[in-house]
């Protein structure tokens, strides 16, 4: 127990330091610790029968407690139930107790830290699922009868002095039908391999919703169904009694253990699928932060096979090389005007920016419609100490009016209004400007198709850049000289 209490210490310190959030792990395994073992116990003694306490107090006719107390019988039959009941309550510890009041353990420190309740249950599934593993070793070694079914597999094992002896005239080997020297599955060692496996997934899930936005509850629902299928199965090989609809308690708990992972999964990812995509990321960057960049995590492309080359900051915001590639084009053809569109956190409005502060002239405006995405935005502007070049308007881009001549667009809202933006400000754009429509990769087929179809009625002319999530280089036609 101790063992599995510090390898879910370690993982679960590990996955909050690289969440970056604000919570004592110290406190929190600590909790679910004795959470876990209370619940443990106390599911274990609901669940076992009491079957060697001896009741002789309570039993005794009411006529016959008078001479029974005075002689010293109730002392011994006392003594005699204590001791039992030690024995008994000292014996053993149920898993599925121990689970309920690990979750309801993390509920609550989810509420004090101010962490939504999926999300704590998403950073502690991977430290539950390896100190269950861990936990089992010890099942292992004591021989409590968490062992399966007798075997003649070569790695069958036998426990003649284990707390639920195999060997001897009442061991497991004999119950079965078994010779009493016989070798049983070791089904401790294929949980324990189990539980390692889905922790390494688990643990890989949450670096994937690190990099990039991941439905809250998702991993603990992932958690709930393979750990809860993997008890179920391993169940039909141990010696456990069958109680309910031919099922251990186990078994039973196991299978709605991988119902309800089910159940989380599908409302999770329903409630995911139905959020705008904008303020899923803000809500990613919020916890998260973006300030540290990371390797791309947008899939491969025939134009682009290796974007782990690429750096991000988050998935909204353009590539880092694409970032630096804008500033240079800003410096490159020293333009008078700039109009971006989506400012989301407005990480390339600065970029943009530096560029005209280097030039020592220009100005960019940057439109975002969502209130709360602006205001960061803002904020970010305000600190930056580029405020005098950026103008930052709350209005949709195709509200947006602007006076004299573009010298740069950059398309980077919703995919679906990149094909309008540059039709509605394609009559203010300089000839020998730059029209830039990012998110054109081969796998974004909007904007891709849009930009071919501009350039096809004789708009535009463009270059397609193979970048990870592709970017549109293109010019305007009429009066090009």
């Amino acid at each position: 127990m101790v063992l599995a209490f510090v390898a879910g210490f370690i993982a679960l310190q590990a996955e909050i330091n690289r969440r970056k959030l604000k919570i004592n792990p110290d406190t929190v395994i600590l909790c679910m610790a004795l959470a876990g073992i209370i619940g443990g116990k106390l599911w274990h003694m609901v669940d076992t029968p009491i079957d060697r306490l001896d009741f002789a107090i309570l039993q005794r006719p009411v006529s016959d407690l008078p001479g029974f107390l005075q002689s010293f019988a109730w002392l011994r039959s006392f003594s005699t139930w204590f001791v039992n009941f030690f024995v008994w309550f000292r014996e053993g510890f149920a898993w599925f107790g121990g689970f309920i009041a690990g979750i309801a353990m993390l509920l609550f420190l989810g509420r004090r830290y101010r962490i939504g309740m999926l999300t704590m249950l998403d950073i502690a599934s991977p430290a539950a699922a390896i100190g269950y593993a861990v936990g089992r070793i010890g099942c292992l070694i004591s021989g409590d009868g968490d062992y399966g079914k007798p075997t003649s597999l070569p790695w069958g094992m036998a426990f003649p002095h284990g707390l639920v002896p195999t060997s001897g005239a009442a061991g497991t080997c004999v119950q079965w039908g078994w010779p009493e020297s016989c070798r049983v599955h070791p089904t401790p060692i294929y949980e324990f391999v189990v539980g390692v496996l889905i922790f390494w997934y688990l643990w890989r899930r949450g670096a994937r919703a690190i990099s990039r936005p991941l439905a809250p509850g998702v991993i603990v629902g992932e958690f709930l169904l393979l750990s809860g299928l993997a008890r179920f199965l391993v169940e039909f090989i141990r010696i456990n009694p069958r109680v309910i609809l031919g099922m251990s308690n186990a078994q039973f708990f196991g299978l709605l253990s991988a119902i309800a992972g089910v159940i989380v999964l599908f409302f999770a990812r329903r409630r995911f699928r139905r959020q705008d995509p904008v303020r899923r990321v803000l809500d990613h960057v919020t916890q998260h932060g973006n300030k540290e960049t990371k390797p791309e995590s947008h899939g491969a492309t025939p134009e682009c096979p290796h974007p782990e080359r690429w750096r991000m900051f988050d998935t909204m915001t353009a590539e880092v090389e694409v970032l630096e590639f804008l500033k240079c084009l800003t410096t490159t053809i020293k333009p008078n005007l700039v109009v971006e569109t989506g400012t989301f956190l407005g990480v390339s409005t600065q970029y943009f920016a530096e560029g005209l502060k280097q030039n020592g002239l220009g100005k960019i405006i940057t439109c975002e419609p969502d209130p709360a995405v602006f205001a960061k935005a803002k904020e970010k502007f305000e600190a930056s100490g580029l405020r005098k070049w950026v103008d930052a308007r709350q209005e949709s881009s195709l509200e947006t009016k602007v006076s004299g001549t573009i010298d740069l667009l950059f398309c980077d809202s919703l995919l679906e209004l990149r094909e309008k933006e540059v039709r509605h400000f394609l009559p203010q754009i300089n000839p020998n400007g730059l029209i830039l429509m990012h998110d054109a990769g081969s796998h974004f087929k909007t904007v891709r198709e849009a930009a071919l179809r501009l350039e096809q009625e004789g708009l535009i002319s463009v270059v397609l850049l193979p970048t990870p999530r592709g970017l549109v280089m293109a010019q305007k036609r009429e009066g090009r000289k």
